[in-house]
């Protein structure tokens, strides 16, 4: 019955016309008085016949063959029954059900006629004099509807309904007669339409209908007019009236509420009109006013495309007026709010995703606007707005991997605001470029050659919401671009040893950078820092290359075991990597400062991926891997000869990188890390630690000197011991074997700084649980 809503347009149009603002008051909404006749009547007892209270009485009629009924009429009585056995009349009282094919009325008296062929149904009334037990009626698969009574022939499928309310696309009828037959035709006697599902609706607005008739593609309306607190206006009105009822969604009038606001007075909300498109979005159009002078507007649009993607925007604007007209702080405060969200299926287009959740505007929109006249506290208590749109595509059959962010976050307390304007990455994977698709032989040695690429790019801003689109304030962007390539390759040489050597390489691109110096003003030498436009760029890049080989031990058999594999992976590398403050390189710069002191700083410090790091490093780099596993013998394990193999101490490696260039302190930290597994793999211990091979003098400082020395062991320095459980041992397994087959490839190749990139990732793989 959407349509409906065109009928009441045109009375809304032509009151709005007449009358300028509207004043509060109550429509009663009456009861027919003949309708609770019967129901009035079943208060107590309604004669001389004795029921028995208390019980519960289920009853199948008997009448199928008899009455030529196509059906059965189940009826239930929770409290008492009691039939006229000469007129063939039952009455159920207290929780009476009766259900007659696709009809099903419940209510607190039901009185079923089974010589007419007609049920009545209505509520009691209680000790107090309050009407109960309404009858609740369901018809074809519709929804619930409760009236205050109705009068039903179950054979013609065809009655009459009592103070019913029900919903139409927009708003709600009530009705003194509801009249509906087996065609699914509706008709109606003394209606009141309005968009409030109360009695009395507090709009103290609606529509009186007299007569009308409700078809599937039609409605006949009789004589109708506006009625508005309370006080018929006859004079705005239609004595007949035909709309068609398309079964289609239309565009149209979107009828406004009514309410007042402490500080903007008497309003008119949500006024306007209906768009609909066609079959994939539509959009309304709203307005409110206010009797002080305040006004807001919206446009909330959907859309949808099934199988493939949903979602919406909605743009608000208000202008909130404050202060007392005539004084200096009246004005206006001018505020706007913009939301939209997007969602797509993955099956609508493989390799592509997008989505979108967006909120942003002036930090007191909800506060002047009374969250658009909820008052919801929540939203008024809001102290932070976030956005984020991503899109990502996978392409060249996979091995090409793009993603790209929009996000912002604003502090709705302080109008801080964080934009990122995008970023995005491009990680391709590696590859080997010389080698051949055609190739049937090994490959040779520079086919090995394996070669990848990453890219990210950044471009954020930091600003206030009041200067958020001030022309100086979008030149205070900042941004960056990071390239990566590794290239690698790996031999097997003299029989036993592995060979390996990599070359990292990373480039920078920056569009601003900073200069630092020193300001003299009346206060003193003050550090002043300068941030230049124009483009930059710096690279870094480091080289290593090594052996690794495996040793493996075994132990003699004790017991229950059988045999104990020991395999020890030692590794070493030589590394270089130039010192990229070199005045050759121009990232670095020196300046004096008030202390007379050359300092040393990078151009490129602020950025946001940072500058190329200072000091050469030239060095061996070295590691010791350890795995220790045992046989033993099972009775209830058969398979592989009846023996079981249990990990005893998984990856205890040591690792440290010593620098020939240095000054002093040519010895790096030592890291070690190590793992083991109970109760059949279910249970993890992880640790790791770092040792510190150089004394400390009595400030806490490090010094050139070996704790070696003097006979001591290295310094504990940091130590980290977790524990995990796993409820899938072999995806736990599987994540320790690739951890252990990253480690192996990198081997004694890694520089400190891979290194130290390697332990941190370790340690955050650690305290999770596996499904």
């Amino acid at each position: 019955m959407k349509s409906l809503t065109h009928i009441l347009t045109i009375f809304l149009i032509l009151s709005l016309s007449v009358h300028a603002a509207f004043s509060q008051g109550k429509i009663p909404v009456k009861t027919t008085s003949t309708s609770l006749k019967d129901s009035v009547s079943v208060k107590g007892n309604p004669d001389s016949v004795k029921m028995t209270r208390d019980s519960t009485l289920i009853n199948k009629d008997s009448t199928k063959n008899n009455g030529g009924l196509q059906a059965e009429v189940s009826i239930i009585a929770r409290d008492s029954q009691r039939t006229e056995v000469d007129k063939n009349i039952s009455h159920l009282y207290k929780g009476a059900k009766v259900k007659y094919q696709d009809f099903e009325l419940s209510a607190d008296y039901i009185r079923l006629d089974r010589n007419k062929k007609q049920i009545f149904a209505s509520g009691i009334l209680d000790h107090n004099g309050k009407y109960t037990g309404r009858p609740i009626v369901m018809m074809g698969g519709e929804s619930p509807k409760t009236v205050d009574s109705l009068l039903y022939d179950y054979e013609k499928q065809e009655g009459n309904t009592y103070g019913i309310m029900t919903d139409v696309e927009g708003g709600f009828i009530q009705a003194k007669v509801v009249r509906k037959n087996l065609y699914d035709e509706m008709s109606l006697y003394h209606g009141l339409y309005s968009t409030c599902n109360l009695p009395e609706p507090h709009t103290h607005f609606g529509i009186f209908l007299s007569k009308g008739i409700v078809t599937k593609n039609q409605i006949i309306a009789g004589p109708s007019y506006l009625v508005l607190q309370n006080i018929p206006l006859k004079f705005i009105g239609f004595p007949f009236a035909f709309f068609p009822k398309p079964d289609k969604r239309s565009s149209g009038f979107l009828f406004p509420s009514f309410g007042e606001d402490y500080t903007r007075g008497f309003a008119i909300r949500d006024a306007g009109w209906y768009l609909a498109f066609n079959d994939y979005w539509d959009s309304e159009i709203r307005g409110s006013i206010y009797s002080k002078g305040s006004w807001e507007a919206s446009v909330n649009t959907r859309y949808m495309v099934n199988y493939k993607y949903n979602g919406g925007f909605n743009i608000r604007y208000a202008s909130t007026k404050t202060g007392i007209e005539g004084t200096d702080n009246y004005g206006a405060n001018k505020d706007f709010n913009v939301t939209w969200n997007h969602s797509q299926r993955q099956e609508a287009n493989p390799g592509t995703s997008f989505s979108a959740n967006v909120n942003f505007g002036t930090t007191s929109y909800f506060r002047n606007t009374g969250v658009n006249g909820t008052n919801n506290i929540d939203d008024l208590t809001k102290n932070r707005m976030g956005s984020s749109i991503a899109y990502g595509r996978v392409f060249a059959d996979g091995k090409v991997n793009f993603t790209s962010t929009i996000s912002h976050n604003q502090d709705m307390a302080s109008g801080s605001v964080q934009l990122q304007l995008p970023n995005f990455s491009l990680n391709v994977s590696s590859f080997n470029p010389f080698d051949s698709k055609d190739r049937v032989d090994e490959q040779k040695w520079y086919q090995r050659i394996n070669v990848g690429y990453s890219l990210q790019g950044t471009n954020t801003l930091n600003t206030g919401d009041s200067t958020l689109f001030s022309k100086q304030t979008l030149k205070k962007f900042t941004n960056g671009f990071q390239h990566n390539i590794p290239i690698s390759l790996s031999l097997n040489a003299f029989k036993h040893f592995q060979f390996n050597t990599s070359v990292n390489y990373t480039e920078r691109w920056y569009l601003q950078s900073t200069r630092q110096r020193m300001e003299n003003t009346k206060e003193g030498y003050i550090p002043v820092t300068d941030t230049v436009q124009g483009f930059k760029r710096a690279y870094d890049y480091s080289v290593s290359t090594g052996l690794s080989t495996k040793i493996y031990g075994s132990y003699p058999k004790m017991g229950k075991i059988q045999a104990i594999r020991h395999v020890i992976t030692p590794s070493v590398n030589l590394n270089y990597r130039p010192d990229f403050s070199d005045a050759m390189y121009g990232f670095y710069k020196n300046y004096i400062d008030e202390f007379g002191m050359l300092n040393r700083y990078s151009i490129f410090q602020t950025n946001v991926y940072g500058s190329p790091s200072a000091g050469k490093s030239m060095g061996i780099g070295f590691s010791i891997d350890n795995n220790i596993e045992a046989k033993i013998k099972s009775k209830s394990d058969t398979t592989d000869g009846g023996i079981k193999k249990i990990p005893l101490l998984q990856g205890l490696s040591l690792s440290g990188n010593y620098n020939f260039v240095a000054d002093s302190l040519k010895l790096s930290p030592l890291n070690f890390s190590g793992r083991t597994a109970l109760f059949k793999e279910k249970v993890n211990i992880n640790f790791n630690g770092t040792l510190d091979p150089y004394a400390i003098d009595q400030m806490g400082q490090r010094y050139d000197k070996y704790v070696f020395n003097d006979g001591k062991l290295a310094r504990l320095t940091n130590f980290g011991l977790s524990f995990d459980y796993s409820f899938n041992p072999k995806a736990a397994q599987n994540r320790n074997n690739n951890i252990d087959s990253l480690r192996n490839q990198m081997g004694g190749n890694m520089t400190p700084e891979t290194s130290a990139g390697f332990i941190t990732h370790q340690r955050r793989s650690e305290c999770i649980c596996q499904f």
